[in-house]
């Protein structure tokens, strides 16, 4: 997997301030998130930084943030599973059967359990 190289020198922006950016410009809040996660794991990785390993509970906790997301458009999930490092989830409400739930579990669900749990694979749904 080819890296961007660091810049350390970029501005860290807090979940506040993104929060305010995405109102008003989503497409760079985005951006910017991506980069800043993109930074924290390449600074994580230099340093041999593991994160605390994966738990159900842990997973769970991780997993109603991102229920506040999906519960925005009349989609749900709950957790099934946790298998290694792969996590197994249940789509449902508006979320079973939208055609955006694959972008949604692998954007949102699975970057989210990932950036607390770096140890973590995937995401998956399970009928």
């Amino acid at each position: 997997m080819n890296q961007e190289p660091l810049k350390p020198d970029a501005p860290f922006y807090t979940e506040d301030e993104l929060d305010a950016l995405y109102e008003s410009d989503p497409v760079a809040a985005l951006r910017i998130s991506r980069e800043q996660h993109a930074l924290r794991q390449q600074l994580g990785s230099q340093r041999g930084e593991a994160g605390p390993a994966p738990t159900a509970d842990g997973i769970k906790e991780v997993l109603a943030e991102t229920r506040r997301i999906l519960l925005r458009d009349g989609g749900d999930l709950e957790f099934v599973a946790l298998e290694g490092t792969v996590v197994q989830v249940r789509l449902k409400g508006n979320c079973a059967g939208c055609p955006r739930a694959t972008l949604d579990l692998k954007n949102i669900v699975e970057q989210m359990v990932k950036n607390r749990f770096p140890q973590i694979t995937a995401v998956r749904n399970v009928f």
